[in-house]
């Protein structure tokens, strides 16, 4: 290609602490000659202001000329970056110095979010992704930049939960707190927080550890916990509330907690002048009212919510019709099941080292059907009834639930009680996010409890910033299709905004960096996060 020469000149001027180019026009006025300023370019190599300079004299420059090479992701990372830094992580939360273990520590938070893999894959990732260099780290050191800076951000962490806790929470706020189980694999023999205990993953035969979650009452995640894998829900409730009062500095909270975590001895320790709660009944415990009578089947309503009031206590009664056919149709196909395998092993003539009663309690300890069967007769006559009073007294609960708590009437409704249950929603989200679905927690490849620890928290701080990457990005979601329509996803912004790359360009010897222009999806997305990317 060939410029026009006509007219047009790079003025280069190297008098300045560094070069500065001057596009002019010369031009003739009344017999004289003038000169117009047209652009500046500022802050450009002199290599590349020379090459300016040739292409306005018109010099043929031919497109085998340029060499394009080393093209790296550039658009996520720097986007994420971005969002990480108004948020004021790197400093006003992490630590006020830039510290080398906080550039390391950002580099991990951004990487988890663009390309969630293991601390060394992130380590050799500087080949293909221009995020290290973003971070200003351009010489990697796996065991400084991502073990050591670990270990700093880990010792640290309490200081920085309780800074995310006084931007977030205040006196008199709400607060979503609920536990979740993280299977692991592998040996974990250094480690005394792997251990085997009720799998909420219904992952059988691992070990695991136990996670808990304090988020705000929209879901920002605030605070994390790494537990023993065989930590009950109900025992961290109370260690959980000091910790408000105590790390946190809160004298009034609303504490929200999932089914059978606020149990019948937490609430009595429980000090309820400072802390109110809102959960909901086990289903044993529902039966159990119900027999007492001070709650009613009847009561029950598929349109409206019903209060009931019983020691201080509110009880919000709630029915979902199509909880109750979920229920109810789970119900009748475990029991399908169960009848079907009894049956086959009461009619077998098959002689094996198992009584016939041995097998049969093995499906009933499966299928947990048990206390809808009775058994009678002997091992040779074995015979089962089922117990339909039983499975009609359950049924009529299929759907109900009750939601409780001692929120005074004046400052909470019982429909705003319901709905306030219903958030915790947002904690379940928050785990399926950090677990599975964009920053893949599992596998863990650490071995020590305080590695494992600090990967939890690395994870949590990336759901945070992911987080408010969310709510920026509601326009975006909300006006989006659903079902096979739906377009967009985070995971889908993410791999967007990566198709966004830096390369290098050499032009007979010539050699800048270049930033692909955004397209317009990209461009939409980056002006809804807030983000500038100069090209």
């Amino acid at each position: 290609m060939a410029a026009a020469a006509t007219g047009y000149y790079l003025d280069i001027q190297l008098h300045r602490s560094n070069p500065y180019g001057l596009i002019r026009r010369s031009y003739r006025e009344n017999g004289k000659v003038k000169k117009e300023t047209l652009c500046r370019l500022p802050d450009m190599p002199l290599e590349t202001l020379y090459a300016i300079r040739d292409a306005l004299r018109g010099k043929t420059i031919s497109v085998d000329d340029f060499v394009v090479a080393n093209s790296r992701e550039y658009g996520a990372s720097y986007a994420v970056l971005s969002m990480l830094k108004q948020l004021g992580l790197h400093t006003d939360i992490f630590y006020r110095s830039t510290e080398e273990w906080v550039k390391g520590s950002i580099a991990m938070i951004v990487g988890r979010l663009v390309n969630p893999c293991s601390k060394l894959a992130l380590s050799h990732s500087s080949s293909y992704t221009a995020l290290w260099e973003l971070c200003g780290i351009n010489e990697i050191d796996v065991n400084k930049d991502c073990y050591d800076a670990m270990d700093r951000l880990y010792s640290r962490q309490d200081a920085i939960q309780q800074k995310l806790a006084a931007r977030h929470l205040s006196n008199g706020t709400l607060v979503l707190y609920d536990i979740t189980s993280c299977y692991m694999e592998g040996a974990y023999e250094q480690s005394d927080l792997v251990a085997f205990g009720y799998n909420r993953d219904r992952k059988r035969g691992h070990e695991q550890i136990v996670i808990s979650l304090l988020c705000t009452k929209d879901g920002c995640p605030i605070a994390v916990e790494v537990l023993k894998g065989n930590t009950s829900d109900g025992t961290t409730v109370l260690d959980k509330i000091a910790e408000l009062r105590d790390k946190y500095h809160l004298d009034k909270v609303v504490f929200v907690g999932d089914r059978g975590m606020i149990t019948q001895a937490n609430n009595e320790k429980i000090n309820h002048e400072w802390v109110k709660v809102i959960s909901a009944l086990t289903h044993g415990k529902l039966r159990a009212m119900c027999e007492e009578e001070v709650i009613q089947l009847s009561m029950f309503d598929e349109k409206n919510i019903v209060e009931v009031i019983d020691d201080g206590i509110r009880y919000c009664l709630c029915k979902n019709p199509l909880m109750a056919e979920r229920e109810a149709a789970t119900r009748r196909d475990l029991l399908k099941k169960t009848t079907e395998l009894l049956d086959e092993i009461i009619g077998s003539t098959r002689k094996t080292k198992y009584s016939k009663a041995m097998r049969a309690g093995r499906i009933i300890g499966k299928y947990k059907m048990g206390k809808y069967i009775t058994f009678s007769g002997t091992d040779d006559d074995l015979r089962y009834t089922l117990n339909t009073e039983k499975i009609d007294e359950d049924a009529a609960l299929d759907g109900c639930y009750v939601i409780f708590s001692d929120v005074p009437a004046d400052e909470m409704t019982a429909a705003e009680v319901v709905q306030t249950y219903k958030r915790l929603t947002q904690v379940e989200q928050a785990f399926r996010n950090m677990k599975t679905t964009h920053l893949e927690l599992r596998p863990v490849y650490h071995k020590t409890d305080d590695r494992i620890r600090a990967h939890v928290f690395v994870c949590m701080l990336a759901y945070y910033v992911m987080w408010h990457m969310q709510q920026r990005l509601k326009q975006l979601f909300e006006t989006d299709g659903v079902g096979k329509d739906r377009k967009y996803t985070f995971r889908y912004v993410i791999e967007i905004l990566k198709c966004i790359t830096i390369q290098d360009i050499e032009v007979e010897g010539v050699a800048t960096t270049m930033i692909s222009k955004p397209t317009e999806e990209q461009q939409h997305i980056l002006d809804l996060l807030g983000v500038k990317i100069a090209c």
